[in-house]
């Protein structure tokens, strides 16, 4: 289980296609407190630790990426080079500052629109209609690992749905949101709750 608040930035140093694809990561962690078999919300996924090493400045993680993470996530996101937002799961004690994320991504959005709004930027997300019934103003949303706030709602006449978002200074620093691409894809996670209430609310129907 997560928070959605990123703690470091990561960089994809290799991969390697075996029968999945093993990923390794450079990252500011301590490989002495990463155990094996821990997990780490990588934009969004939640991925096992197999391998880990390394001394400061060059500290790194190994995962194994199935085929099918691979299909359900952003296209290009696994390939040498691409920064991603890094999270240790939650530990009990820890703050909950952002919304309960699993790291199960639910699809991928679509950037439509990426401009500044006072000293933020302002973001538009397409997302598919299956995700539609659980997306609301001032509800939570996951994208690519980092927990934000639904500012906007837009339905589509062809049931997909457009929701901005506002992305302040400090996050678009701390987070690879900063340098989104207009047109880019990115990972999402519907909030637990909405998942549970639309749930119940089918059965009432």
């Amino acid at each position: 289980m997560f928070t959605g608040i990123v703690t470091a930035i990561g960089t994809i140093d290799s991969v390697e296609q075996r029968g999945d694809l093993r990923v390794v990561i450079s990252c500011p962690f301590n490989p002495a407190t990463i155990a094996i078999g821990a997990s780490i919300a990588c934009s969004g996924v939640c991925l096992t630790v197999v391998q880990k090493g390394g001394e400061e400045g060059a500290r790194w993680f190994a995962v194994d990426v199935s085929a099918e993470t691979v299909s359900r996530t952003a296209r290009d996101m696994w390939h040498k080079g691409r920064s991603l937002n890094l999270e240790p799961s939650l530990r009990l004690g820890d703050e909950m500052g952002g919304h309960i994320v699993t790291g199960h991504v639910d699809a991928v959005g679509r950037v439509v629109d990426w401009r500044p709004e006072g000293d933020s930027m302002r973001a538009v997300i397409a997302a598919p209609k299956e995700l539609a019934p659980f997306i609301a103003a001032k509800g939570s949303i996951t994208v690519d690992g980092v927990s934000l706030t639904v500012n906007s709602v837009d339905d589509r006449p062809d049931g997909s749905v457009h929701f901005g978002l506002n992305v302040i200074p400090h996050t678009a620093e701390v987070t690879t949101l900063g340098e989104l691409p207009q047109g880019g894809e990115v990972n999402l996670e519907i909030d637990t709750v909405a998942r549970y209430l639309q749930r119940m609310a089918s059965f009432r129907a």
